[in-house]
């Protein structure tokens, strides 16, 4: 759903951008609350997987494919805000080498595909996570339904914004009802990835899951004739170093294979924006790419002629430009969060001599 330059108008695209730039100044400060010390460390790894999967376009009707946005699964496995971070530089790595999705529409497709997505996602997850019962399968059952939903809901965002400054004149309920429709069908590709890998990450290392914690069902003990809750266990420390660093050497791994070998089996067809804009006839004034020069462009190298050696290894650049980055943003708001906490604690009062 990477919207390109030409779909929005200039006054519109703007906007959006300051929207955006909001956004992710409210996601910095609140990163800091969720960037612990088991959290910080995958931060950048859930940008790149992102990416990774995004390469995988799938179909999902004839000569229409989708792929992951990943607002729901960044959400859901770090945090809300930490979330928008991770599908923002992954926008921004993409729209800079990759010359997918516009540097004008920057604001739209961060608006629209990490806010709207995150936001969306991580309300019905945590509405339906307070109302199922407390456990791991319903955390992945409430990912699959959270991301099933964020994906239209995605659409119908951009249906606003182009209704507001589309650059064509096309009648807005024919591009809602064709954005809306196709994007539900790519929702459930959205959600089966989202809840197959929460599930994955749940099986071994549930404490990494953000939108897990606080979830155990409380111990009730009978005495006498009623049941009173039993005194709450503290939260389990955090694993040995080790076994984080096992989960994140598996992640980047899986990240790897994804990009530079399994993306080359992606369907070709267009996804779901192009194909409405090609039927409807929103993308006549579409315009080239600023990057379009780029030597990674449209995912292959420059210079490379094998298909699948130039696709894969710009995939794997991808991933490793998206773990650097992401990793670099959060370390640096990890950080600020310790000179915080550093700073707001109380001085040490000095012994008295003797």
């Amino acid at each position: 759903m990477h919207v390109p330059d030409g779909f929005i108008n200039a006054p519109v695209s703007v906007a959006a951008g300051v929207v955006a730039a909001g956004a992710v100044a409210v996601s910095l400060r609140g990163a800091r609350r969720e960037l612990d010390e088991r959290i910080a460390p995958l931060a950048g790894l859930v940008a790149a997987f992102i990416f990774a999967v995004q390469m995988l376009n799938f179909p999902v009707a004839a000569g229409t494919s989708g792929h992951l946005l990943g607002g729901a699964l960044a959400a859901i496995l770090v945090g809300p805000y930490t979330g928008v971070l991770c599908v923002s530089v992954v926008l921004l790595m993409q729209g800079i080498l990759f010359a997918d999705g516009g540097l004008t529409a920057l604001g739209v497709n961060i608006t629209v595909m990490a806010v709207v997505t995150t936001v969306v996602a991580y309300a019905v997850f945590r509405g339906l996570v307070k109302v199922l019962p407390k456990k791991r399968r319903s955390v992945t059952v409430s990912a699959f339904v959270a991301a099933a939903l964020s994906v239209p809901a995605a659409a119908l965002a951009f249906t606003l914004v182009y209704a507001v400054g589309g650059t064509t004149d096309v009648p807005i309920g024919r591009v809602l009802t064709a954005m809306v429709g196709v994007h539900v069908l790519i929702g459930l590709g959205e959600a089966a990835i989202t809840a197959f890998t929460v599930g994955a990450v749940i099986a071994v290392r549930p404490d990494l899951v953000y939108g897990a914690r606080g979830l155990r069902q409380k111990l009730r003990l009978r005495v006498g004739d009623e049941l009173v809750d039993a005194t709450p266990d503290p939260e389990p420390e955090p694993a040995p170093s080790h076994r984080t660093r096992n989960v994140w050497l598996a992640g980047l791994a899986a990240s790897l294979v994804l990009a530079g070998g399994v993306s080359f089996y992606a369907s070709a067809s267009p996804d779901g924006l192009e194909k409405v804009a090609a039927d409807k006839g929103i993308d006549a004034k579409v315009e080239d790419h600023a990057a379009a020069d780029s030597p990674l462009a449209d995912y292959s190298v420059e210079g490379i002629t094998d298909g699948r050696l130039s696709g894969g290894l710009a995939g794997v650049i991808g991933v490793g430009v998206t773990i650097v980055a992401g990793t670099g943003v959060f370390w640096a708001v990890r950080r600020r969060r310790t000179d915080e906490d550093v700073a707001a604690a109380p001085a040490a009062t000095p012994s008295a001599s003797v």
